[in-house]
């Protein structure tokens, strides 16, 4: 590989990388309490099962527009403060507050009083986290031009992030605990605010304390304007376009497809095989293993997997770091099968470091990766540089391929024989779960290896792309 040494002007100084980091544990934290509380509308206040899947559904479509849109008019934004940073900063307190009304649910009240609140502020809701969402994505992609430093902010800002995977397990052990809490619908009600308040106060750091690029150089941005509405759409949906041409990005996106869901659709098999594999289906004996396991894998990825994948990446490249990562992660998966031993319940853990490989690597290497790929674009379709779209439509696949997940490892549960009202599994339920548990998430992993095989935006090519931009349109 080069030894290319990055500039110091090129370097995101620590206090940045920390403040960007902080929004990202905000960007992990939201989703993940929201999958934890939404468990709590079954059993907290009395939805019906369908009733609750729509409302985990509905918003999803939502999402799925309103993404992009925000991520064109952050791109596409012209003020004397920066493209991303207002929108952060009022997207981080937007999404805190409304968080915490979100769950101030009030169980003594009607169920279709109960399922048109949530439905109606989850969209008032998601409206808050996008705007907050989109342009920090964008700020992560555009903090550097440098190839290394790119990895080494979002290394950093991922093993941030991972605190919020190391507190969200824990939020099923408050919420149900009856010391804390007089029912779980107070314990929801409360922890909500919390949670909300948390994310105002960390959500808030990156408009603070992160630099935008210099926004002298920035040309052909289109005027956002209520008169201009249709020709925005008509350009965003050009934009899309020449976005689904970029082929690296569309390798980026079906890998980061293939692992994360395959990775999600069994993420709650480990919960099950550990109840009732490893403790009969005794959910006190259980305990808190399942928390310890999520917790202690979200551990793993934070202080040993991404500093590796990081310093593999800067060695290798960042398409060898990927492969090799996932080929790890796929002997973790394998691992399992002697890791949940129900005579020794402390071997669980044994799999982890390799498995987490696969998680740790793909968000580090991705979002590192598509912001070669956002200088790929500006090369080949000029300006306005799209860095907000780039990461609106990645996340978007993230989000579109996370629902299909839960559809799909529903299926797979069904088809295993699991059944959620038995005190106990039959032998074939248990060894059919596991051995999906292993190779799902395994095969998926193998195929996005194929579609990384030919990536080709290396070192050498991207250092190549960012001299030449500095060359047309000056330093940014």
């Amino acid at each position: 590989m080069s030894e290319h040494k990055t500039a110091l002007v090129d370097r995101v100084p620590m206090g940045q990388k920390a403040a960007f980091g902080a929004g990202h544990l905000v960007n992990n934290l939201l989703p993940g309490a929201l999958g934890v509380f939404s468990f709590f509308l079954l059993t907290a206040f009395g939805m019906d099962p369908f009733l609750a899947g729509l409302l985990g559904g509905l918003p999803r479509f939502y999402d799925a527009i309103s993404d992009p849109i925000m991520g064109y008019i952050s791109d596409n934004t012209k003020s004397k403060w920066g493209r991303r940073k207002p929108y952060i900063f009022a997207g981080a307190i937007l999404s805190g507050t409304l968080f915490a009304v979100l769950w101030q649910l009030d169980e003594n009240n009607s169920e279709m009083f109960n399922f048109w609140y949530f439905l109606i502020f989850s969209m008032i809701y998601l409206t808050g986290n996008t705007i907050f969402s989109t342009p920090l994505i964008g700020l992560g992609y555009e903090m550097t031009s440098d190839y290394k430093e790119r990895t080494r902010l979002m290394g950093f800002s991922q093993t941030i992030g991972q605190f919020a995977w190391m507190i969200v397990p824990w939020f099923w052990v408050l919420i149900a605990d009856k010391d804390l809490f007089e029912s779980q619908a107070v314990g929801v009600r409360s922890l909500a605010i919390i949670v909300g308040a948390a994310c105002v106060v960390l959500g808030v750091m990156p408009a603070l304390f992160c630099k935008e690029i210099d926004q002298t150089n920035l040309t052909n941005r289109a005027d956002i304007t209520f008169k201009n509405l249709f020709k925005n759409l008509k350009d965003l949906f050009h934009n899309m376009i020449l976005i689904s041409k970029n082929i690296p990005f569309v390798r980026l996106c079906g890998a980061t497809f293939l692992v994360f869901n395959g990775f999600q659709m069994v993420a709650s098999f480990s919960y099950f095989i550990i109840v009732f594999y490893m403790f009969n289906g005794d959910y006190g004996a259980a305990g808190t293993w399942p928390a310890w396991f999520s917790t202690v894998s979200a551990l793993a990825t934070s202080i040993l997997i991404i500093p590796v994948i990081t310093w593999m990446s800067n060695k290798l490249g960042k398409r060898k770091a990927f492969i090799i990562s996932t080929v790890i992660s796929i002997f973790g998966y394998v691992l399992k099968w002697w890791g949940f031993d129900p005579s020794n319940p402390w071997l669980m853990f044994m799999p982890i470091p390799l498995m987490v490989f696969g998680i740790g690597g793909l968000f580090t290497l991705m979002m590192s990766m598509t912001a070669d790929v956002c200088d790929l674009d500006e090369l080949n379709n000029g300006m306005p540089r799209k860095e907000g779209t780039f990461g609106a439509i990645y996340w978007w696949m993230v989000k579109l391929g996370q629902g299909l997940a839960l559809v799909l490892g529903g299926l797979v549960l069904k088809l295993v024989g699991f059944d959620g009202g038995a005190a106990t599994q039959t032998a074939e339920t248990i060894t059919n779960l596991r051995i999906a548990d292993i190779t799902i998430p395994a095969i998926t992993a193998a195929l996005a290896i194929l579609v990384m095989w030919k990536y080709d935006l290396t070192e050498e090519r991207s250092n190549e792309i960012s001299a030449e931009l500095v060359r047309r349109r000056g330093k940014l």
